[in-house]
């Protein structure tokens, strides 16, 4: 049985993860934040799950809890607000600790999780090979700390693989979001006010993007990095109609002006489908009302 460690193994992404391994027959270590409400979620789960609790500024000790080799280590741990550089500064310090203890582990792949937010505003065709440009705090851990887990992976002689996700919605998506947010709106009658939301968007069910994870741990290639995503991107407004036309929604939703900043994202998917064939199961309507039901 191939073994399997994940930080962050209780949030929003990395629950979905988590259960993708269990289903997959990992035996999986799970390390879970300190004291988390989240960390019950895994209550429910079957398969060969231990879990650990460690502080992210402990993620050295990861391998000395676990004191057996594992074969693949996803790191999905991270916290802190977009321009909180304090946190942000320590997500990378803890990414690397990370890294050193999956080279204790000896493990033979480190899969780390990246996002959208390291390509900055872009109004074109996103492929991998294009140029990070940040624009807030997140973004710029995120490409500092994609440069030198890769380095020093390379130090390590561990295979080194890099996710960058889009927008993710489902199971345990937090409140605040967007698409929570007008979900709950249209449950409830809510009047809605939105940005014009005409920029392109492409949203991808956290269960389709768990399985596109575990399989950059298992068939992506040493040394690349990976847009996780639909691949099906359209106007923001087309997502928001197609929702509406789900419920028996009597309130008024008004469209305002551009965002700002004005983020459009059209992500090209390629090198994931072509590396290991992957392709998203959820269509959209199928999983906002699964989202609906879970929160009702």
């Amino acid at each position: 049985m191939s073994k399997a460690v994940i930080t962050g193994a209780a949030g929003f992404a990395g629950f979905s993860v988590t259960k993708e391994l269990l289903d997959r027959g990992y035996e999986v270590y799970a390390v879970l934040r300190p004291g988390s409400e989240h960390n019950e979620r895994l209550n429910g789960l079957t398969g060969d799950l231990h879990t650990l609790e460690l502080d992210q500024t402990d993620f050295d000790r990861i391998a000395d809890d676990i004191g057996s080799p594992c074969d693949l280590f996803f790191h999905l741990a991270w916290s802190g607000g977009r321009n909180d550089l304090e946190a942000q500064n320590s997500n990378i310090e803890n990414s690397l600790k990370a890294l050193e203890s999956a080279g204790k582990l000896h493990c033979r792949r480190f899969i780390g999780i990246g996002s959208q937010a390291e390509y900055g505003i872009c109004d074109i065709i996103i492929s991998e090979d294009l140029t990070p440009d940040p624009i807030n705090a997140y973004g710029a851990a995120k490409t500092a700390a994609m440069n030198l887990t890769k380095s020093r992976a390379e130090q390590l002689d561990i295979e080194w693989v890099w996710g960058r996700i889009f927008s993710l919605y489902g199971d345990y998506e937090p409140s605040g979001r967007m698409l929570p947010d007008l979900i709950d709106s249209l449950i409830s009658d809510k009047d809605i006010k939105l940005s014009s939301c005409e920029q392109y968007w492409d949203y991808l069910h956290v269960r389709d993007a768990a399985k596109a994870i575990v399989l950059l741990g298992e068939k992506g290639h040493s040394g690349e990095i990976y847009n996780i995503a639909n691949g099906s991107y359209r106007p923001l407004n087309e997502y928001v109609e197609e929702a509406k036309g789900l419920f028996d929604y009597k309130g008024k939703i008004t469209y305002g002006e551009k965002a700002d900043p004005f983020i459009s994202l059209k992500p090209d998917i390629s090198k994931l489908t072509e590396h290991t064939s992957w392709k998203p199961e959820i269509g959209f309507s199928e999983g906002v009302l699964r989202f609906a039901n879970e929160k009702n």
